[in-house]
Order: structure tokens, then C-alpha cells, then sequence
């Protein structure tokens, strides 16, 4: 390719493919879109005393956006959130931001673009009033140029939030300008807001269509007559273009649509993530005045009646986990890097399928299922007409779900990642004919923006099962629920129900089956006491009240204990593992989330539902999973080694790639064990003795691998080790450390407790810390925290210049720890 020819746009666009580091050509690049995050102003009415009003009086403190002020809060039973909202305070905000605008920009048209802020959030500009956003999860753009001073003078954009009503959430939803906010500018004539659309409807190995449709604006007092310019990209390389000229009348906006043909594509898959950049360019006599990029990926799929969910060409079952939106001691406030950990720790499971549970998620996340490979089902609401909770969506459903539900499907349809809308989450009117006509409404909705996707809902279950016992064992058909039998639906979305799954083609031959939400399963990480003399499977924390009634009868080994409406991790995985035409499974969590500790009361403050803690640090079930889902030699073996001599202990073990384990208690073997039938793990049961637990793995007689778990001393030292010791010095990314607690001689101690103590030298910050304990009710967004089971974790973001820092835990009778994180 000859370089010297390209237009300019095209060497920022190739540039930024191959992730250039000139930062003048990247700021050129992204002129359109810029960060508008920096230097705001805060100011919470936390007094009995202050209005909704604020004054030349009001005190300000100055921070960066995304901000969640509710996890700065203490954790209490009084806040009016409750436990279910994570037992953390809501309130109304103001937040302020001052900014000036070059002359030249007078021309062009100005907007702001909000990711999200929770919510009834209103907007002004230079004191004229923008708008009001209810909802709290979907982003929304207000159009300032009306209002605007250029040169010299200052601007002054006001934003209120109002998140003084509670409850409103059955989970904790956070407080604030939580995700990113964009100033964006562009030339009179552009391409619009979420303004193109990318299909792909014929895909092979050979060649795949591509179709892009385009929304332009003309803001000009003039007709103008333009070259639309489309030019797609895969990584560095121009694969295609086409372009075309039209007239656009004055202050009119126009649909077009191009086609071309890409050879030889490259397919998206779960593997192989492959994307494409179209780049749309409008030009005026010669001179390009708007850019416009949309990501895509070519992929061919479909949910089959027999096989499930086939992926080009390939038969694939859906291993996905549902995730709240919130980011563990971080709270609601967005930062890719914490979401990219999330997704490469279920990544490293096995897991392949997300849930955006129960709500439009953050951009990025979805950035970053395109980039490393999820198949996801976007969701919209949790709630329609009936209410969930007192001041919940419910109260503005009816003047505003068409456009928020239109807004997702706009602004999120260009993801590759995504393979099915869901319309709705255990809706109260799924059982009256009142759901299946608003089902049919958000079905037309969305079948009118995006006919590509099927569309799901997540219910509970999709069927009346008369006395609701989901146990029955029938042959012939049962009556679906309302929007089940609406005619809405492309795929029938159960949430839980396990043992109906197998029934799924009695009950609806001609519609595919997705269980959209599974399991609820309930641990806590490390915990395994329960009140008898065998330690066998409690492993949540037993001072804890419970509100679903005695769960003794729900107990099976060391497997998570069972709410009344789930299952097992392991009884819901072997039934969609059986089937083929089961397409796959949502697991209810991939982590644990702040508020809704159903079935537990206060003090719990976040659920025990996650496959991994809140911390981030996996539970023993993950393990079990990453057993079944990966090719990575697994041997994993629990409880810890540290209990009464004489003790009764069930051992589990969790392997693969092998045919038997063998166990040994300070070397005298216990027998060898292999999988029988659909078995996931094996056991052995004997008394306790302290010393060393060894298990070895073997194929073929040949050892595969080896794990051994010592009885502890006395907690003696600390322990860091960082996610990642080198991170961009950029302000925002993150370093997760993970700090153990051992002996003397390095072992884990499982039962420490401590309170670690953290100090970091000048450069960066520390923004958050956690040890994954439900219970603990230490700051998120302090400097020291208690261990739960030997560990805490430290989150540390860098400061905006290169450089080292030091991080010190200190813990009154341990060894210290330092490590040290480089910003470049």
C-alpha cells in the first residue's frame, strides 16, 4: 500500500489500528468525540436542611466523572435502600463543569453525550434547561450549540441527580455521573447520533455482503449536496469502500444505505474475535467535514430447534454468567480497565456468554465483549408497568420506555458480540394478557431497529406449572405464561426451572430454548463451617440470618447450598450440558454485587450468588466450571487443611484431561477415585488430621498434575502480588493487588482475618479495597481492611506522569509487604 497517497484521515484511522502512540494524531483522530470528564464540581445535599436547590453559598469539592458517591457512604440497615440496595445511602447531587470553546467552533454543532447517571437526572446549559432522564442505566445527548459561549467566556453546564427516592432498585444501583461523559462536535452536516447501522446478511468463508445504513444531518440554512465515503478496515488494511453523492435539503436529516462485498472475511467467534471498522467520511467540495467510525463483526449464527446455538456453521453452547453492573469495592463508577478484569477472570473459566443483568450496560462492556469474545444478551428493563420496589422505574414507564428501549437498541446494535435482545426480567405481567401486549409493543420496537437478532425474556419460568411444583414430570404440553404464548418472542427465556429444561421441546416445538438466569447457588469464599461434627458443605457464613426458611434439606456435600427457586451449580450444568437443543445457560453470578444478599438480612450488604467474590478472587465452584469449559489441565482440591484433630472432613476434587486422583494425608493414601456416570467431582471422607493434603492426577497411569494444602501456623507475614506491576500512566488505569496472609513458612492462612493497613507513596491513589466478605462493613474507599479467609485486595490507579510508587500493608503482629507499580 502507497502511504503517501492515503488521505490524512485514512493515517489516523491506520494509526490508531495499530495502536500508534503519536498522541497529536490520535486527538486529531477523535476530534469529533472528546473525554469531558475532568475538573467537575460536586456537591451533595446530605442535610436534613438543604433543598434541591443550590446557591452562591454552596459548598463544592472538585473531582473527575465517573463518580458513584453512594459507595463513599457508610453501610448502615437505616439507609432507606435498605440491604437489598446494599445497605449504602442515596440523596441528591449537583454536579458543575466550566469550560470554554474556540471561536471556530461557533460554526459547528456542539453536543454532550452522558453514558449513564442514576438518575432522574436534569441538565442545563448556561442556566437554559436541556432535559430530564429518568432512567438511570441508558445514556442520553442534549444538543447545546443554542446556548453556548465562544472565546473567552466561560460555560457552565449544571447537571441534577436525584437519587433521594427510595428504594428504587432491587440491587445497589449507585449515585451519580457513573459512567463517561463526551463533548462531541461536528460540522452542520453530519452523520447523526448512532446513525449507522451494519449488517451482514450473506456470510461464507468465500465472501460476506455488507450493508451499512446511514442517518445525515443537514443543520445548514442551505441545501448541500455531499460524497458519502465508506472505506472498511480490518486491523490496519482497507478491505472495501464504497461512497455515493446526494443532496441533503436544509435542516432536514436523510437515510441511505451502501453495499459492498467483503472477500475472504474474517469471522467473529468466541475464539477468534475478529472486528472490522467501517469509516464513514462526508465530504463538501473535496474537503471531508465529518468522520464517523462504527466497529462491526461478520459472523453467521442461528438458534436451532435441535442444536441449539450455531455459530458459524459450528454448534456452540452458550457458558455465560449474568453480571450486575457494579464493580465490587469500586461501586457503579465505570472503568474499563476493572470491567476488562472481570471478563478475563470469567474468560479464564471458560465462560463465553454475558448477561446484562437486568439493564443497558456500560459502553465498554461492550467494547470489550466485541474485543475478547462473549456472546451476549442485552437486556432493557427489569420492570414495565408493575412495580418492583416503591419508587422504581414503574413510576415512568409509561412516558418513557419507547424511547429508552429504542436508545439501547440505536446505540448498541453495531455490537458483534450481541446475539439477542432481551425485552424483559421476571415481569410481574408475564402471566396476564396485559404482558403479552406490552411484549408485543417492545417486540415491534425492536424487530423495526434491528431485525438481525432474535428476542428473549427472561421468566420465571416461561410455563404455569399449577402449584408451581417445577418438579413435575410431565409428558404432554403445559400452558405457557402470557408472554410466553404472546407470539413475541423468538426464544423462550427460562429463568431457573432446571428440571423443565428437558421438557422444553413438549412445551414449545417450533421456539428455541435459552435458560436466561440459573442456579443462585450461595457461598462464601473460603467458608466451610457448619454446625455438626462433619465439616461438610455450609460454606456461607452460619451467623448470618436467612429468610428463606430452614435450608438444611437444600445441604449436599460441599456443592453451594440451594435457594428454594435454584439449584446446584452442578444440577443445572448437567442437564444443559445433556441436551443439544438446550443452546445454553446464564449463570446467576459470575460475581458477587453489591446489595440484594437475598436470602439474608443485615448484616450481609452484597449477595453470595458470584462465582467469584467481590474482590475478584474465585470460589470453589469456579473451579468446577473451569474443570468442564477448558482445555487447561485442572486439579483443584478442598476445603483448606486447618480443623479439630479428629474432625470429620469431606475432600472434594475438581480435575480434567485425567482418569482418577489420588489422595494422601501426610503421605498415606486415602484411594484413588474416578468420575462415574455425569459426575463432576470426587469425594473421600475420613477425620482430620494436620499436615499436609495431597492429591495427584493421572492418565494413563502417567501423572498428570499435582496439588498439595498444608494445616497453617499462626498468621507471620504478608503477602502482595499485583495483577499487573507496569500500568498506563494515564489517570485512570488500574493495578489490583491481591494481598495473602501466611505462616511462617508461606502457607495461606484460611482462617486470618486481619486488618491490613495500606500506604502508598505520592504518584498515585488507592480507590479501592475489599476482601470479599458480605458482611464486612469497612469503607470500600478507605486505607485498611479486615482479610477475609487469608486475603484483602488494594485497587491502585496511577497518577498522569511515568514514575513508581510504592505500596506498604502493614498488619499489627505480621510481617510487612512492599511492592512496587510502574506508571509509563
Amino acid at each position: 500500500m502507497n502511504f503517501r497517497n492515503l488521505n490524512p484521515l485514512y493515517l489516523l484511522l491506520l494509526c490508531s489500528l495499530v495502536s500508534c502512540q503519536d498522541e497529536q494524531e490520535k486527538a486529531a483522530f477523535e476530534e469529533r468525540k472528546i473525554a469531558f470528564n475532568s475538573e467537575w464540581q460536586f456537591h451533595l445535599n446530605d442535610s436534613v436542611q438543604d433543598t434541591d436547590t443550590i446557591s452562591e453559598n454552596t459548598n463544592w469539592r472538585t473531582l473527575n466523572v465517573p463518580h458513584d458517591w453512594s459507595i463513599e457512604g457508610d453501610f448502615s440497615p437505616e439507609h432507606p435502600a435498605g440491604t437489598g440496595g446494599g445497605a449504602l445511602p442515596g440523596g441528591l447531587g449537583w454536579y458543575k463543569k466550566s469550560f470554554t470553546l474556540e471561536e471556530k467552533d461557533s460554526t459547528k454543532v456542539t453536543s454532550v453525550m452522558f453514558d449513564g447517571v442514576y438518575h432522574n437526572s436534569e441538565v442545563w446549559i448556561n442556566g437554559n434547561y436541556l432535559g430530564k432522564r429518568p432512567n438511570g442505566y441508558m445514556g442520553f445527548q442534549y444538543e447545546l450549540t443554542p446556548y453556548l459561549n465562544y472565546g473567552e467566556t466561560e460555560n457552565e453546564l449544571l447537571v441534577k441527580v436525584d437519587n433521594s427516592k427510595q428504594p428504587n432498585s432491587r440491587w445497589y444501583s449507585g449515585s451519580g455521573i457513573y459512567r463517561n461523559v463526551w463533548l462531541i462536535t461536528t460540522d452542520k452536516l453530519h452523520v447523526t447520533k448512532w446513525g449507522t447501522f451494519v449488517t451482514t446478511p450473506e456470510v461464507s468463508k468465500d465472501s460476506a455482503s455488507v450493508n451499512i445504513e446511514l442517518k445525515i444531518a443537514n443543520a445548514y440554512p442551505k441545501s448541500k449536496t455531499a460524497i458519502i465515503r465508506t472505506t472498511f478496515f480490518q486491523a490496519a488494511n482497507e478491505v472495501a469502500s464504497v461512497s455515493e453523492k446526494i443532496k441533503i435539503e436544509a435542516n432536514s436529516e436523510e437515510k441511505i444505505t451502501q453495499r459492498t462485498s467483503i472477500k475472504n472475511p474474517k469471522l467473529w467467534s468466541v475464539e477468534e474475535p475478529q472486528l472490522y471498522t467501517a469509516v464513514t467520511e462526508i465530504s463538501i467540495d473535496g474537503e471531508v467535514v465529518d468522520q464517523y467510525k462504527t466497529p462491526f463483526g461478520i459472523r453467521s449464527f442461528e438458534f436451532d430447534l435441535e442444536e441449539g446455538f450455531i455459530l458459524n456453521g459450528k454448534q456452540t453452547k452458550i457458558k455465560g454468567v449474568c453480571l450486575h453492573h457494579d464493580l465490587g469495592p469500586l461501586g457503579a463508577a465505570i472503568n474499563t480497565r476493572a470491567i476488562e478484569r472481570q471478563l478475563e477472570i470469567m474468560k479464564e473459566m471458560g465462560v463465553n456468554g454475558i448477561r446484562t443483568a437486568h439493564n443497558p450496560p456500560a459502553p465498554e462492556l461492550l467494547d470489550l465483549c466485541d474485543k475478547m469474545g462473549f456472546i451476549v444478551q442485552d437486556e432493557s428493563f427489569d420492570i414495565w408497568e408493575q412495580g418492583k420496589t416503591e419508587y422504581d422505574y414503574s413510576n415512568h414507564w409509561d412516558e418513557w420506555y419507547e424511547l429508552d428501549h429504542r436508545d439501547m437498541l440505536l446505540r448498541d446494535r453495531n455490537h458483534p458480540s450481541i446475539f439477542m435482545w432481551s425485552i424483559g426480567n421476571e415481569i410481574p405481567e408475564q402471566w396476564s394478557e396485559r404482558g403479552a401486549e406490552l411484549g408485543r409493543k417492545l417486540a415491534n420496537i425492536t424487530r423495526n431497529i434491528d431485525s438481525t437478532r432474535p428476542i428473549t425474556a427472561a421468566m420465571n419460568p416461561p410455563i404455569h406449572t399449577g402449584d408451581e411444583d417445577v418438579t413435575l414430570q410431565f409428558d404432554e404440553p403445559q400452558q405457557p405464561n402470557a408472554l410466553a404464548g404472546s407470539g413475541a418472542l423468538d426464544i423462550i427465556g427460562y429463568n431457573y426451572a432446571h428440571q423443565t429444561y428437558p421438557k422444553h421441546q413438549v412445551n414449545f416445538p417450533n421456539t428455541p430454548f435459552i435458560a436466561t438466569e440459573t442456579t443462585s447457588a450461595l457461598a462464601t469464599r473460603g467458608y466451610y463451617e457448619f454446625p455438626s461434627d462433619t465439616i461438610k458443605v455450609w460454606p456461607v457464613r452460619w451467623d448470618i440470618p436467612f429468610d428463606g426458611g430452614n435450608p438444611d434439606n437444600t445441604i449436599s456435600a460441599f456443592d453451594q447450598v440451594r435457594t428454594p427457586w435454584g439449584s446446584t451449580h452442578e444440577e443445572t450444568w448437567k442437564v444443559i450440558k445433556k441436551h443439544d437443543f438446550l443452546s445454553g445457560f446464564y449463570i446467576w453470578t459470575g460475581f458477587d454485587y453489591l446489595g440484594e444478599p437475598t436470602p439474608y438480612t443485615w448484616p450481609s450488604r452484597s449477595s453470595y450468588f458470584g462465582i467469584v467474590d467481590l474482590a475478584g478472587f474465585p470460589k470453589d465452584s469456579y473451579y468446577m466450571y473451569k474443570s468442564e469449559w477448558t482445555n487447561e489441565y485442572v486439579l483443584h482440591i478442598l476445603p483448606h487443611w486447618n480443623w479439630e484433630e479428629g474432625q470429620t472432613v469431606d475432600i472434594w476434587a475438581y480435575y480434567n484431561n485425567a482418569d482418577e486422583v489420588e489422595l494422601f494425608v501426610n503421605g498415606e493414601s486415602k484411594g484413588i477415585k474416578r468420575k462415574e456416570g455425569d459426575d463432576l467431582h470426587v469425594m473421600w471422607r475420613f477425620p482430620y488430621k494436620p499436615g499436609t493434603l495431597k492429591a495427584i492426577s493421572r492418565k494413563d497411569g502417567n501423572i498428570v498434575l499435582e496439588k498439595e494444602i498444608k494445616t497453617a501456623g499462626e498468621p507471620a507475614k504478608l503477602n502482595l502480588e499485583a495483577d499487573r506491576k507496569t500500568i498506563k500512566a494515564d489517570g485512570q488505569d488500574l493495578s489490583f493487588i491481591t494481598v495473602t496472609i501466611t505462616d511462617e513458612d508461606g502457607t495461606l492462612a484460611p482462617r486470618a482475618d486481619n486488618l491490613v493497613h495500606f500506604e502508598l507513596s505520592k504518584g498515585g491513589k488507592i480507590v479501592g479495597v475489599a476482601s470479599g466478605d458480605p458482611t464486612n462493613h469497612e469503607s470500600f474507599k478507605g486505607t485498611k481492611h479486615s482479610a477475609l479467609s487469608g486475603k484483602v485486595l488494594v485497587i491502585v490507579q496511577s497518577g498522569k506522569d511515568a514514575g513508581s510508587v510504592e505500596l506498604t500493608a502493614t498488619s499489627e503482629g505480621l510481617e510487612a509487604a512492599t511492592t512496587t507499580i510502574n506508571f509509563e
